[in-house]
């Protein structure tokens, strides 16, 4: 019995050293990971450029911060522990997801025309090129931090 106790310390100290260890390990992979994507959408971004204010509004939101005001999902939200947002958007800039997806030709009640605006997809695009290098770089981090977690 005295062993299995022994085992079990040692098991509970390798679990609080990863516990210690990973997050601070983890956190700056991600955000260099967020601002690659980032960067991604901001040059895919360039060929729908009018004003600037879309390729301004893309922001790279670490964890427990809080993204701008009027970003993509319509709010301000803050990150988990190990989540790091990537965002368009903002009180300039409102259009984002307008860009992303197009629009169609609508007619007001007075006759008039909203226009036809093609999609110039910046933000989807941006993380299909990059989610499984990033993802293959988030897993090379976890493994390592948690070896050096429990020699």
């Amino acid at each position: 019995m005295a062993k299995m106790l022994e085992g079990a310390e040692a098991l509970t100290r390798k679990l609080e050293a990863i516990k210690a260890k990973v997050p601070d390990a983890i956190r700056p992979v991600l955000v260099k990971a967020g601002e690659e994507i980032a960067a991604d959408m901001r040059v895919l971004a360039e060929a729908s450029r009018r004003t600037g204010d879309l390729i301004e509004s893309i922001h790279v939101t670490g964890p427990g911060e809080t993204t701008p005001a009027h970003s993509t999902d319509g709010g301000q939200r803050t990150a988990g522990e190990f989540e790091v947002l990537v965002t368009a958007g903002d009180s300039d800039a409102r259009h984002a997801h307008l860009v992303e997806g197009g629009t169609v030709e609508r007619q007001h009640k007075d006759g008039t025309s909203t226009g036809k605006m093609p999609a110039n997809p910046f933000f989807n695009p941006a993380w299909r090129l990059n989610r499984t290098r990033l993802q293959n770089r988030i897993n090379r981090a976890l493994r390592k931090a948690f070896r050096e977690a429990s020699e």
